[in-house]
């Protein structure tokens, strides 16, 4: 960064660190003892969708190495596209098979990237849930490598439990690299794997 980004204002984006993700283990290990969410095994990788042989291809050979794992009980990979047009990569796994999960979308993000599609990605997420059955998001945004949490209220509605969230940045501080700016904490309404 030179002199005249300094006085600009400029920054240099963050570059993506895709190994952010393996504290998510370690993470939900606090985040249960501080708020009493649980793992529910459900994840997921969001990206723009990109029309094009190259781009169905990659996405055909990331479903096909996750659906080869051997110790994969549930239902296999699959990719859903969302009503706004993004294409959700959805893995699920046991809700103690955390780390596996972890694996998986730390696969998905690798795999892209590799293929030329890292500026498609956009966020990673794995689900929670307590005894209430709230359900909760660690979302991962890929062109920032931080963390957030999201926190849907139950019902038809598109509401956030605000208070929650904060109190997970909170516990989670030193577990994550959290991103401070919340206005980048952005909904995911609908987002498979929550």
């Amino acid at each position: 960064m030179g002199l005249l980004d300094i006085l600009l204002g400029r920054t240099k984006p963050v570059a993506p660190d895709l190994d952010q993700l393996f504290a998510l283990p370690s993470a939900a290990v606090t985040l249960q003892a501080a708020a009493s969410f649980t793992p529910t095994g459900r994840g997921a990788v969001c990206f723009a969708t990109v029309e094009g042989a190259a781009f169905e291809q990659t996405h055909r050979e990331v479903q096909a190495l996750l659906d080869a794992d051997a110790d994969r009980d549930g239902p296999p990979v699959e990719l859903r596209r969302d009503k706004y047009g993004y294409s959700w990569l959805v893995s699920q796994r046991g809700p103690d098979e955390l780390p596996l999960l972890v694996n998986d979308l730390h696969a998905v993000n690798s795999s892209m990237e590799v293929n030329g599609f890292g500026p498609q990605l956009l966020c990673s997420l794995a689900g929670f849930q307590d005894e209430q059955d709230r359900r909760l998001a660690l979302v991962y945004l890929y062109k920032r490598g931080t963390f957030y949490p999201f926190a849907p209220l139950p019902g038809d509605g598109q509401r956030r439990d605000n208070a929650l969230e904060l109190r997970v940045k909170a516990a989670l501080g030193d577990d994550l690299r959290i991103e401070q700016d919340l206005s980048r904490w952005f909904p995911v309404w609908g987002a498979p794997g929550l």
